[in-house]
């Protein structure tokens, strides 16, 4: 009888039964999925990002469809941390023991810091993702991403305050993306994920307009996914930290493909849009994958490119 393959995964010290993740902006605050899917089989949800005060977003039209993916300007919706803390986190509590992970972001340092702190002494958290990438705000966001000395000031800070363990979100609108990655490391970040979505822009053609209000928007889906493995790759080969990938999975190839470059967990984003059970079935598919091919542990995909052609 063959033994089920060890889906287990250590994320900058905490273990997730899967490595397939949630990814923020695509899942709300978890519990609005909880009775479409299974969420104790899958690894970890990231919540929608919170700020320190709540925010309507961005105008509407800010979502469009693209060949093979999307733009969107949501710009950031949420409830804000204190209703977060209030309305939200009390239901995520009752869910089943899936790990929680909360998107923290700010217009500022201060602003992140705060967001940070106010969640430091709530129970129900693993760890925090703070977003150095969000290409659809004027303040902040990318703009951290994209400067190495803004982006050094802000994870040392926020690491400083935070209680738990810190995932940064990277920016792929860089031209170095291992350089930012080391950035990151070197300001104390426990571990990195990326890509966020590329900054991009739709003009319709009859109306000479742009499809979304905020003019611009970021790019996500199947189209992006080649680009996100690269950089994964890249930047998984200058860290010692945990790298997680995502940028276009809709399968657990895909999955298996971000975790050979080097990544240590996923996140699925997009493909929720399709399918709001996808998160789910990657998370399975991935177990059979994994079977089939005789991997006893997924642990022996991370970094297991063989890189010479034959």
């Amino acid at each position: 009888m063959r033994t089920a393959p060890d889906m287990r995964v250590n994320l900058a010290g905490v273990e997730l039964r899967s490595p397939v993740i949630a990814a923020s902006g695509t899942f709300g605050y978890g519990v609005e999925f909880e009775k479409i899917l299974s969420v104790e089989r899958i690894g970890a949800f990231i919540t929608k990002g919170l700020s320190l005060t709540p925010m309507e977003g961005n105008p509407m039209p800010r979502i469009v469809e693209t060949p093979d993916g999307m733009m969107n300007a949501i710009g950031l919706q949420n409830v804000g941390v204190e209703a977060f803390l209030r309305e939200k986190l009390p239901a995520i509590r009752r869910m089943h023991d899936t790990v929680c992970i909360v998107n923290v972001f700010g217009f500022t340092v201060e602003d992140c810091v705060a967001v940070i702190e106010r969640l430091n002494d709530a129970e129900g958290i693993a760890l925090y993702e703070l977003n150095a990438s969000c290409p659809n705000t004027k303040h902040g966001g990318m703009v951290f991403g994209t400067d190495a000395d803004a982006l050094r000031d802000l994870v040392t800070r926020c690491k400083a305050s935070a209680k738990r363990p810190l995932m940064v979100k990277l920016s792929p609108n860089v031209t170095d993306i291992a350089a930012m990655a080391h950035v990151a490391e070197a300001a104390g970040a426990d571990a990195v994920s990326l890509v966020n979505t590329f900054l991009s822009l739709a003009i319709d053609v009859e109306t000479r307009k742009p499809r979304i209000a905020n003019v611009t928007g970021g790019l996500s889906g199947p189209a992006i996914k080649p680009i996100a493995v690269r950089m994964v790759w890249q930047a998984a080969r200058a860290l010692t930290i945990p790298v997680v990938g995502l940028g276009g999975i809709v399968c657990a190839e895909d999955a298996v493909e971000f975790m050979l470059a080097g990544a240590t967990a996923v996140q699925v984003g997009t493909a929720s849009y399709a399918d709001p059970r996808a998160v789910e079935t990657i998370a399975a598919g991935l177990t059979t994958w994994c079977a089939k091919h005789g991997v006893r542990s997924v642990r022996e995909l991370i970094g297991g490119m063989v890189q010479e052609l034959r």
